[in-house]
């Protein structure tokens, strides 16, 4: 079998790979002049989404963890909010804008989701902590 690391089994970053192929296919329909602009913008957000879920999952503490969704989190936003842009110049048609928002809602409702799991084991682990303490008095 195959070793998987534990990011690679997180239903939220299979998605986010997923969707970061489809932001590179929408952004072939961009004109070449944005090759190093908005398209590069968006290509670096979207990734950055994928890599900082990785990166998260190698930290120790929930903490950390879930500073790396937040910014996971900020990446989605800044792709949503330039392809607003891209929309309002006319690089996006409104059906393929549909589209990929719907996709950016699933991701971003899984995002929270990590985050929200993150804070629960977090708070968790600070009261078994403080429990452990008070015990060991």
């Amino acid at each position: 079998m195959e070793y998987l690391y534990a990011f690679e089994r997180l239903d939220v970053w299979q998605v986010s790979r997923t969707f970061v192929k489809d932001i590179y296919v929408l952004l072939r329909t961009f004109p070449d002049f944005e090759a190093y602009n908005i398209t590069s913008q968006i290509r670096r957000a979207a990734v950055s989404v994928s890599l900082n879920i990785a990166e998260g999952s190698t930290r120790n503490s929930l903490k950390e963890q879930s500073r790396f969704t937040e910014i996971a989190y900020g990446s989605l936003l800044e792709v949503y909010c330039s392809l607003l842009l891209a929309k309002d110049l006319n690089y996006i048609r409104e059906d393929d804008f549909r589209n990929v928002s719907d996709k950016i809602k699933e991701l971003s409702n899984k995002l929270n989701a990590l985050k929200n799991s993150q804070a629960r084991r977090s708070k968790t682990q600070q009261i078994n902590n403080s429990t452990d303490k008070q015990l060991n008095k």
